[in-house]
């Protein structure tokens, strides 16, 4: 499984984003899709998850009421609607596909990742 995220860039505080995370090579609709994110000089953090049929997500407390993560699956695609953007939401987004069992915020739970986009927010 090949995963391509794209949709980052620069806003203002306030401003909203949507990152896309195309997939390709693999049974998408299998796997449990999260975005976590990297800030410099920080640990990778889990930000949302979605199931593989899209019946269930799960957030980060904080980004709850804000962000949005969604799936399609006939385009074998995972989205994360970003609104209401804080400059401490600055980092890099990545991807990642996994059959996930145990928690779904562990980056130990994930076979496959994408490549980060930058999402920088401007206070």
């Amino acid at each position: 499984v090949q995963l391509q995220a794209s949709g980052g860039g620069l806003v203002q505080a306030g401003g909203s984003l949507r990152l896309s995370c195309a997939s390709a090579g693999g049974a998408f609709w299998r796997y449990g899709m999260s975005w976590f994110r990297q800030a410099p000089g920080r640990e990778r953090e889990f930000v949302a998850f979605i199931t593989w049929n899209g019946g269930s997500t799960y957030y980060a407390d904080s980004v709850k009421g804000r962000f949005t993560i969604s799936r399609d699956n006939a385009k074998n695609t995972v989205y994360l609607q970003m609104n209401s953007l804080k400059p401490e939401d600055t980092a890099v987004y990545s991807c990642a596909a996994g059959v996930v069992r145990g928690a779904v915020y562990s980056d130990h739970e994930y076979d496959y990742w994408g490549q980060g986009t930058q999402v920088t927010v401007s206070s």
